[in-house]
């Protein structure tokens, strides 16, 4: 005898399973395909446990009739979820349809109600009176109501989950027991993979996996004792999980287009990892209470507003061992986004017997007020965590759950003090604000004690988020609590892969001197100075925005990507550039004649060319509008210096230009800016033109977020020992005025009190040499920033570290530092001009691939930092051929050679009959821009011969084109301004 692979002995195993578990066997003769209804168990249910109420009803003749016919209604109108939560009133009778699941086993007379319930699984059901051959493999049914529906296929036998979900499709859903809002859930179910739909409609109709994920991965694990699926029907579908879903996690949501005034309908059924996570943390709550860290790594698309919203609802009415009251007092949200405050709010009125619960809470006060009055869930923003913070320690009898949804920021910047401007070729004023270390710094200056556990959400952690969330495990590591990872959600189509289509370009550019003298400059600084102006000047803007119109006209707008409604960001290095990006843009798409237009977000004002610019002032409407605006079709383009390249979510978005280095946390999250899908609209896939990064430097970014994340191992605190040591050592503070300072601080006096004892040891810090003054500075904020981030974490206490760190707060801002080499700096840009630029393709719809093992971080560096002595320096004209050899290599060429061959091609073009009336008295800028460049491509035509690889470069590759057209526009402009139309010679 053979082992039985059919698809008949997969319903046969599944449903052994149910009954074994307590369901009953339901019978097809049972159900009323009209009704969507199993009557012999509703009828039962009913008589055994509310025959008194039924008693109300029995006089009337028709009184099952009425019955049936008001909860077909009901459910019509409202859905299942209403009836089995709040029941059914029927003239004078009020019939309960589900017994809720006890809290707490104090109450027999609970327990006894809910195992009343009648749970029953019913093979083969056929559902249409007018197709009655027609049947669904398996319904679950609770007191005859019918719950779940599912379709079960054999791998073995040819079929899978795919089938499956055709077979849903190709159904008539307008069929009872498949309207929508009749049954919670229905699954495609093989014995490898799990898909689910809410709502049945046709070919439309949309299905979610509900895998728990392999590998970090899209699937399921290897179940060593039966099929992959077996947990749908062993755990997800057992009696208590099914009702705790139906009770906590199931919801229908009403939207109202605000535009139209049309209401549509969403029924909410969790993805098993949302699932999963809410109910870890909940076991985890219950067995070890209050004072815990979770750290929840997931990724974008993971539903994290559901998962956030079901969580927070559900600490709430988490119950200690006993039953007996509530482990937290109150749940604290600390979040920017609007959408998860109005969720918070939807799903306590949908869930929670008791009304009114929620408040918002700016300041410790307003928190204890919020208490007072019996708010449970109290929603508070990143920005003012802080004082929440305040409010919890001073509240020490009470305990709080914090609920941090930090991986959406607020959309606005911050300005930051960076030490190595000069370095990197000019700081950029606009910093993100990185919640991540907001939240760490908040929680390391307020000792937290046991009264408070804390739940981070991000699909991005530091190191120091890892240690200060995550949990260690036995090799020393620490790990997210739970994890769904950015290959998971990609794999499971959640989200797109932004990496599929990702073009690099590399820029060439020649300088030269245009000062006689040649002074030395630092080597580093020059270089990084020299990088900055290139990319920042204007004609070189101009040459990339027209790349980027190109592409966006060619690849986006002409295909009718999104169906005509594809938008595109600018990702642009500072607020200078953002600007001129936008002038630039905008200057292109008016001479074009665009029917769409662009946008520029930045924060504050700036001033350039003389000419101060605000958000309103370029885009003619409030900067708060922005993101509404966007949407309209007739802003396409978005230009950004660092405001929304975080926690901005529009699924319009398909493509992005960056010309800013991108690294570590703000690389993955700025590009995550276009993986969200829009199966609406058909989006498919995405489009990065990169000019600044190679893809050697994304890959290193996003590989340690793809998977899992894990730190390993602790930061070594003794840092801040030598730190303290190094500092003790300056002589620009006496050990009693760090304790005099502490005291007045704590003491809380007026600001004027602390100034004299700052004021001396800024004094004798004014008074060093400049590369002490940069040593120590270095230095006092390694210390203040590590003794932030692990003040929390150490399991001792340490008050001259806790004194030293308010003092040295309050002092670096009066620790003034001035860059010796600035000066010199600021004067190179002054001493060089750029004569010659180009770009050149290096990968061009490039996959990158991402390495799907788990990642390690690090701990922040142990050593301390410094001032660095003895810059190397090289003369002006070095570091002009070392910038040129660098930067200008993509022809095989050298820099003057390079350069005869573009005035050989500008001479044959103003050599050309035609150059004098198309081009030096045409007035239409545009059309003389077309006449030029075709001029040059005639000229290149014959020089052809003679410079065959260039000819080849220029006639394969349309960006080096346009680059090289540019570089022509502007050496024929030159020659034009200066009054002399003939030939260079």
């Amino acid at each position: 005898m053979v082992s039985e692979t059919s698809e008949k002995a997969l319903e046969d195993l599944i449903e052994a399973a149910f009954l074994s578990a307590g369901y009953v066997q339901g019978s097809n003769k049972d159900f009323d395909a009209d009704l969507a209804l199993d009557t012999k168990q509703f009828w039962a249910f009913l008589e055994a446990t509310q025959s008194e109420e039924l008693d109300k009803l029995r006089p009337y003749a028709d009184w099952q009739a009425r019955v049936l016919n008001r909860l077909n209604n009901k459910i019509k109108k409202d859905g299942i979820l209403t009836v089995l939560k709040k029941g059914l009133s029927v003239e004078s009778a009020h019939l309960k349809l589900l017994y809720r699941l006890p809290y707490n086993t104090l109450n027999p007379e609970v327990e006894r109600l809910f195992g009343a319930n009648i749970f029953s699984v019913t093979r083969q059901v056929h559902f249409s009176n007018a197709t009655p051959m027609d049947s669904v493999d398996m319904v679950l049914f609770i007191n005859g109501l019918p719950i779940v529906t599912m379709e079960l296929k054999q791998p073995w036998k040819g079929q899978n989950v795919h089938h499956a979900r055709k077979q849903y499709q190709d159904r008539n859903h307008r069929e009872p027991l498949f309207e929508f809002g009749r049954c919670l859930v229905h699954f495609a179910v093989d014995t490898h993979d799990v898909s689910m739909a809410t709502k049945l409609a046709g070919k439309s109709t949309f299905f979610l996996p509900f895998n728990k994920g392999d590998g970090h991965g899209k699937g399921n694990p290897i179940n060593p004792t039966g099929h992959k699926t077996a947990y749908l029907w062993e755990e997800v579908l057992e009696k208590r999980s099914l009702t705790n879903i139906i009770e906590h996690f199931a919801k229908m949501v009403e939207e109202e287009n605000k535009e139209t005034g049309k209401k549509t309908k969403t029924l909410f059924f969790p993805r098993y990892h949302q699932l999963d996570v809410v109910r870890q943390v909940l076991n985890d709550v219950k067995s070890n209470g209050v004072g815990q860290r979770y750290l929840i790594q997931h990724s974008a698309g993971s539903g994290k507003s559901n998962s956030i919203t079901w969580l927070g609802y559900q600490l709430i009415e988490t119950y200690n061992a006993d039953g007996t009251a509530n482990i937290f007092d109150s749940v604290i949200v600390v979040t920017d986004r609007r959408v998860l405050d109005k969720q918070l709010k939807d799903n306590i009125r949908a869930f929670s017997e008791v009304k009114n619960v929620v408040a918002h809470a700016y300041d410790s006060a307003e928190l204890k007020k919020a208490l007072e009055n019996g708010k449970k869930l109290i929603i508070t923003t990143i920005q003012k965590f802080p004082w929440i913070l305040d409010g919890i320690a001073d509240l020490s009898d009470r305990k709080f759950a914090v609920i941090i949804d930090e991986a959406h920021s607020s959309q606005s910047g911050s300005a930051a003090d960076k030490m190595n401007e000069a370095i990197s070729g000019g700081g950029d004023e606009e910093e993100p604000e990185d919640l991540q270390d907001k939240i760490l710094v908040a929680m390391a200056r307020r000792k937290m004690g046991n009264n408070a556990s804390f739940f981070a959400f991000t699909a991005t952690p530091k190191n120091t988020t890892l240690e200060r969330f995550g949990r260690q495990n036995a090799e020393g590591k620490f790990v997210p609590f739970h994890l769904y990872s950015m290959k998971q959600a990609i794999e499971e189509q959640f989200i797109l892969d932004v990496l599929k289509n990702y073009t690099t370009y590399k820029s060439y550019y020649e300088l030269q001197k245009s000062i006689e003298d040649n002074p030395e400059f630092n080597t580093k600084k020059a270089q990084g100075k020299l990088r900055a102006y290139v990319e920042a000047h204007p004609d070189t803007i101009k040459t990339k925005a027209a790349i980027m119109l190109d592409h966006f006209r060619d690849n986006v707008v002409r295909p009718k990507k999104l169906k005509g409604k594809a938008r595109a960001m600018v990702v642009t290095r500072n607020i200078e550039s953002a600007i001129r990006y936008f002038l630039a843009i905008r200057e292109a798409l008016n001479a074009a004649g665009s029917p769409y237009k662009a946008v520029v977000a930045f924060t504050g004002k700036k001033l350039v060319d003389g000419v101060e610019h605000t958000e309103d002032s370029l885009n003619g409407f409030p900067g708060n509008d922005i993101a509404k605006k966007f949407k309209d079709d007739e802003y396409r383009i978005l230009v950004v210096a660092n405001k929304f390249l975080t926690g901005f979510d529009e699924p319009m978005l398909t493509t992005m230009y960056v010309d800013k280095k991108l690294q570590g946390v703000l690389a993955v999250q700025a590009l995550s800016r276009l993986n969200r899908s829009n199966k609406k609209l058909g989006k498919e896939e995405t489009f990065i033109l990169d000019f600044h990064n190679t893809v050697e430097d994304i890959k290193d970014a996003f590989d340690p977020f793809y998977t899992s994340t894990a730190l390993s191992q602790p930061t070594d605190v003794n840092v801040l020992h030598d730190l303290k040591d190094h500092l003790d050592d300056t002589g620009i503070y006496e050990w009693d005025e760090v304790v005099q300072f502490n005291e007045l601080f704590f003491e809380g006096v007026e600001a004027d009190q602390l100034s004299p004892i700052l004021d001396t040891a800024a004094g004798r810090f004014d008074e060093l040499e400049d590369d002490e003054k940069i040593d120590i500075k270095i230095k006092a904020k390694q210390f203040v920033k590590i003794y932030a981030q692990v003040a929390c974490i150490i399991p001792f206490e340490n008050a001259d570290w806790e004194m030293l760190h308010w003092f040295l707060k309050f002092l670096i801002p009066e620790m003034k530092v001035k860059d010796k080499d600035q000066d010199e700096i600021d004067g190179l840009m002054e001493s060089v001009d750029l004569t010659t630029y180009g770009l050149e393709r290096v990968k061009i719809g490039h996959t990158i691939g991402l390495d799907d093992s788990g990642s390690e971080i690090v701990p922040p560096n142990p050593n301390p930092r410094g001032g660095h002595d003895d810059p190397e320096k090289d003369p002006l004209d070095m570091i002009v051929a070392a910038f040129n050899e660098r930067y200008f290599n993509g022809w095989d060429a050298t820099p003057e050679e390079q350069r005869i061959k573009l005035i050989n091609i500008l001479n044959h073009a103003m050599s050309d009959p035609a150059f004098q009336n198309k081009v030096v008295s045409n007035p239409d800028e545009q059309n003389r821009r077309i006449a030029s460049e075709a001029l040059f491509e005639k000229a290149m035509r014959n020089e052809r011969r003679r410079e065959i690889d260039l000819y080849k470069k220029y006639a394969s590759d349309d960006d080096f084109k346009s680059g090289l057209h540019e570089a022509l526009m502007r050496m024929m402009e030159q020659v034009l301004k200066s009054g002399d139309h003939r030939p260079v010679g």
